[in-house]
């Protein structure tokens, strides 16, 4: 698990979570308010529900996030991490302890651990299986 994460509120900007993802050379960022786990904003967000649809950089994260989340505890263990991404089809879990974001597990970290290489796999397996079918631009 990564700790120290990098958070946005809900009240920032579709730009500033960009400019965090570029800095911090991350996918996803979760959207905290007080302290409590509100959201994520991923770089999928921003590009479909904001740059796709026009919407100003200016436009509070609020408007672009996820607010169906899944998220683990620190009481976790691997093997439970990797099943409830795999189950949800998340590439990334924030883990929270007593409503506070106390780190991210993303599949990249399972994988480069030799000892969860299987668990990775599995996981990256159902997370990449398609819950559309795929639609082939021209």
């Amino acid at each position: 698990m990564t700790q120290n994460v990098a958070t946005i509120s809900p009240q920032q900007t579709v730009q500033e979570a960009a400019a965090l993802m570029s800095q911090y050379n991350v996918g996803s960022i979760p959207v905290v308010e007080n302290g409590q786990l509100r959201g994520m904003i991923t770089d999928r967000d921003i590009t479909l529900r904001s740059t796709a649809q026009g919407v100003a950089p200016s436009t509070p994260v609020s408007q672009c996030m996820t607010q169906n989340l899944v998220f683990g505890n620190d009481n976790m263990d691997v093997h439970e991490a990797a099943n409830l991404m795999a189950q949800n089809q998340i590439r990334r879990l924030p883990v929270v302890n007593n409503n506070q974001v106390v780190g991210m597990v993303a599949i990249g970290d399972l994988a480069t651990q030799n000892i969860y290489q299987n668990e990775a796999g599995q996981a990256l397996s159902s997370i990449s299986t398609p819950s559309q079918p795929g639609q082939h631009l021209p």
